[in-house]
C-alpha cells in the first residue's frame, strides 16, 4: 500500500471540483459550484459549530435547562440544606425533650423512684499554714 506523504495530502485537499445542478428534463445547469476538499470540511466544521453553539444558548438561556437531569438550581441546593438542616435540629430538640419528660414522669416529681438525697458530708480539708516565715 502507498504511503501518503503530507504534500500529496495537501494537494488532494486543494484540489478544485465542479459542482453542477442541473434540470433532469433540460439539462440546463441551474447553479454551479466550484469546491475543494479543504472548503467542504471548512463549511461543514463550521456549520457543526455554530449548530452545537446554538444548542448550548438555547440550553443556556433558556427555562429548557430544568429538563436536564441533576441540575439543580444553587439557591434550590442551599434552601434545601437549610431546611434539611433545621429538620434535623428539631428532631434532636424533640428527642431532647421526650427524654426530660421521661425523666420527670419517673423521678421524684411523680412519686416513683428514689428520692434524691443530698450529700451532707463535710469535707475535711487540709489546713494550710499561714505563717511561711
Amino acid at each position: 500500500m502507498a504511503k501518503l506523504d503530507a504534500g500529496s495530502t495537501l494537494k488532494r485537499l486543494r484540489n478544485r471540483y465542479r459542482l453542477v445542478v442541473m434540470n433532469d428534463d433540460t439539462y440546463e445547469e441551474v447553479v454551479t459550484f466550484k469546491l475543494s476538499r479543504l472548503s467542504v470540511y471548512i463549511a461543514l466544521s463550521t456549520i457543526f459549530v455554530v449548530l452545537v453553539g446554538l444548542t448550548v444558548a438555547l440550553i443556556i438561556f433558556t427555562p429548557l435547562k430544568y429538563y436536564i437531569p441533576g441540575y439543580d438550581d444553587l439557591r434550590i441546593g442551599r434552601e434545601y440544606q437549610q431546611l434539611k438542616y433545621d429538620a434535623d435540629k428539631m428532631a434532636k430538640e424533640l428527642d431532647n425533650l421526650r427524654q426530660y419528660q421521661e425523666g420527670l414522669r419517673k423521678g421524684p416529681l411523680m412519686g416513683e423512684g428514689k428520692a434524691i438525697t443530698l450529700d451532707t458530708a463535710q469535707l475535711q480539708l487540709p489546713k494550710e499554714d499561714l505563717s511561711d516565715d
